[in-house]
């Protein structure tokens, strides 16, 4: 799997949409949680799908994102995106004492459930906690604990720092990575 930055985020929407939504079918709706939607999309619904996320896309794409990678094999298979400049941004899921200059957020973290088990999530995950490093930056997640991610992340090496609203939030634990 290669990893590339993406320079100009919102020009892979309509691509990330798609990818989004496997990950949406794969998962049975259980992520992304869309836990601002009343009634969910059924997993079969593209449209309903699109209707609901697509703005809340934009804005993580346009606004939110300060880097976003894609691991391809010809084509995107996995995303990751960090979050490091607070100031101005409207992240609800993010406390208050988080958003400084020594935190950096690790989020749009998926896996295409087909390529589920073979190591992308972890290249990807061990890529955005060194380049954190590199940025002097924490890394920390903010999740569900009722996610299947959220054991995942416990095994990689983050521990459990707070719950805020229906959140939780994790920080990274210092571990050797891999090259």
């Amino acid at each position: 799997m290669k990893i590339e930055r993406i320079q100009y985020p919102p020009s892979l929407k309509d691509e990330l949409l798609r990818f989004v939504f496997r990950v949406y079918q794969g998962t049975n709706g259980a992520y992304p949680a869309l836990e601002w939607v009343e009634k969910k999309p059924s997993i079969d619904d593209f449209e309903g799908f699109k209707r609901v996320y697509e703005p809340f896309l934009e804005f993580r794409l346009g606004k939110e994102f300060d880097e976003l990678y894609v691991g391809y094999e010809e084509k995107i298979i996995g995303t990751i995106a960090l979050v490091y400049k607070f100031e101005g941004k409207d992240i609800y899921w993010v406390p208050e004492e988080l958003k400084n200059e020594k935190v950096g957020l690790i989020e749009f973290f998926m896996v295409d459930p087909l390529y589920k088990g073979r190591g992308y999530g972890s290249k990807l995950l061990d890529f955005a906690i060194k380049r954190l490093g590199e940025l002097n930056r924490e890394a920390y997640l903010i999740t569900f604990k009722h996610l299947e991610a959220y054991q995942y992340y416990l095994r990689k090496g983050f521990e459990e720092v707070m719950e805020y609203k229906e959140f939780v939030v994790l920080k990274f634990k210092k571990r050797k990575l891999k090259n």
